[in-house]
């Protein structure tokens, strides 16, 4: 499976070492992620490993043996079931102990935190301030729906009993920690892999608030997630004619005015913002531009 994965159309790959690991296999597993980790083709992928959660015998051995014998060819350490912000800054003084002994890039490797319980939640916005490291928060809903005794198996999906969207707090909460710490929020997985239609639709509920993306369990949901998370077409060059003629009608040779028409709209430094966000989306999809601004067409 993870020889696979290197082919797959993801951002990012994630190596597990915790939930997808039995007990009795977890020394093995590191041995493994190791290896893939150094003879694999990762070009144009983040390289993940999630460790095991700080409350387990595993973690301390599971950062040594990974970071050691792949820190080179390694791009974050995903934490599981973070509670507080002393267990990412723990994490933070380990991967800088390991650099420094094997001679990497001191503050390289990165640091994505995972929300999974009650406590987490709690402590979010201290958690994404807790390491320059952090570079992702992550929301996991298994977990978190244990931790507050939500009476549901189906994982990632709406409670037809519940007459709203109860993860909804959880997940602006989560994302305005992210938004106020300048790093990524990404929604969890969505159990039902055959269910692309199920997961198209809790993935626009997540995109919809400003999440940067989902996880995938399935090759199956990848075409569905890079289709949510990059914007429609129309709104790409939208976005990027509001760029153009702000840029244009800002400048000395189009007037340095701050508030114009595009077309019948009004676009101002708050349109760019905007602007910003979505076009920032469409290029990092990869996404072609189907139309120019013409400064003589105002």
């Amino acid at each position: 499976m993870l020889g696979k994965a290197q082919s797959l159309p993801a951002d990012q790959i994630f190596c597990d070492l915790e939930d997808s690991v039995a007990p009795g296999a977890k020394e093995s597993a590191r041995d493994n992620v190791v290896a893939v980790l150094n003879e694999g083709d990762w070009a144009g992928k983040t390289r993940v490993v999630r460790v095991n959660d700080l409350t387990t015998k595993w973690t301390y051995r599971d950062v040594i043996t990974v970071v050691e014998g792949a820190g080179a060819n390694l791009d974050c350490v995903m934490l599981p079931k973070v509670q507080t912000a002393a267990q990412v800054q723990w994490l933070d003084l380990l991967l800088t102990q390991i650099e420094e002994v094997m001679g990497f890039e001191v503050g390289r490797i990165g640091i994505e935190a995972q929300i999974e319980n009650a406590l987490g939640l709690s402590n979010v916005k201290e958690i994404a301030f807790a390491s320059p490291r952090i570079e992702t928060i992550i929301f996991g809903p298994a977990d978190f729906m244990a931790s507050m005794n939500m009476p549901s198996l189906i994982v990632g999906a709406l409670n037809p009993d519940y007459p709203g969207d109860p993860f909804h707090y959880v997940l602006f909460k989560i994302l305005e920690a992210a938004r106020a710490r300048g790093v990524q929020a990404i929604d969890g997985p969505y159990l039902q892999i055959r269910d692309v239609d199920g997961y198209r639709t809790v993935a626009r509920k997540a995109a919809a608030l400003g999440y940067d993306g989902k996880w995938v369990l399935h090759p199956g949901q990848i075409e569905a997630a890079n289709e949510v998370f990059a914007p429609r077409q129309e709104d790409y060059d939208h976005a990027e004619l509001i760029l153009d003629a702000y840029a244009w009608h800002t400048s000395d040779e189009g007037g340095l005015r701050g508030a114009v028409m595009l077309g019948e709209e009004m676009i101002d430094e708050a349109s760019r913002k905007m602007a910003e966000v979505i076009a920032g989306k469409g290029r990092a999809a990869g996404m072609e531009r189907t139309a120019k601004f013409d400064p003589a067409a105002g």
